[in-house]
């Protein structure tokens, strides 16, 4: 689609913001993310991951400890419940590796289908096939602004759905781009369509 191929000219090859060196960091950034900012998250994961370097020491973490940690990130106690959980499920069930594929993934605790893409997509098959399309509030927006679904639609599975339908798989990557564009220039607070090189492309400017 045109209004992708334009929007990769300018941001590269899609990639996530969340820093990690391997997959079982990324899903742990990842589950970290969630009514977090990406900013916060990329504080907080350096010194998480030199307390916890492995899945094994994530899964023996005293919790009061690995609350303390990630408290910034906001619901800490959820949030450290589900990275225990998950350590606890990859070793017993998966071998000590984080599952491949969307359906193992989800059956983590604190694991969506959105956590589950941005791992598959970033970490663990870049190159595809994908599974799935990441949908936040950046995509949910650009996706309603570009006309590429309605106006009203606030349905994140809904909006996931229809972009599977309008892109070729080969491109379900495309929330990271459009994250990138969201963060740049189409935010929540002001479109700067002035900016946007795909203004001619978008059907609903300055909504």
């Amino acid at each position: 689609m045109k209004i992708l191929e334009a929007l990769r000219e300018v941001y590269g090859l899609p990639r996530t913001a969340l820093r990690h060196r391997a997959p079982w960091e990324l899903l742990v950034a990842t589950i970290l993310s969630a009514q977090c900012t990406d900013v916060r998250v990329n504080e907080v994961t350096p010194a998480l991951f030199d307390k916890y370097p492995t899945i094994g020491d994530a899964a023996e973490a005293e919790p009061a400890e690995l609350e303390q940690i990630i408290r910034p990130t906001g619901f800490f106690r959820n949030k450290a419940k589900a990275i225990r959980e998950s350590a606890r499920r990859i070793l017993e069930d998966f071998g000590g590796k984080v599952p491949e594929t969307m359906e193992n993934l989800t059956s983590l605790r604190g694991v969506a289908r959105k956590t589950a893409s941005v791992v598959l997509q970033a970490a663990i098959k870049p190159d595809g096939p994908h599974d799935g399309v990441v949908v936040d509030t950046h995509v949910q927006r650009l996706a309603r602004r570009m006309g590429l679904v309605p106006s009203t639609w606030t349905n994140a599975d809904k909006i996931e759905r229809r972009l599977m339908e309008v892109f070729p798989r080969e491109q379900w990557d495309l929330s990271f781009t459009f994250i990138e564009h969201g963060r740049a220039v189409c935010s929540a607070r002001k479109a700067l369509c002035d900016e946007c090189v795909v203004r001619d492309l978008c059907p609903r400017r300055g909504v």
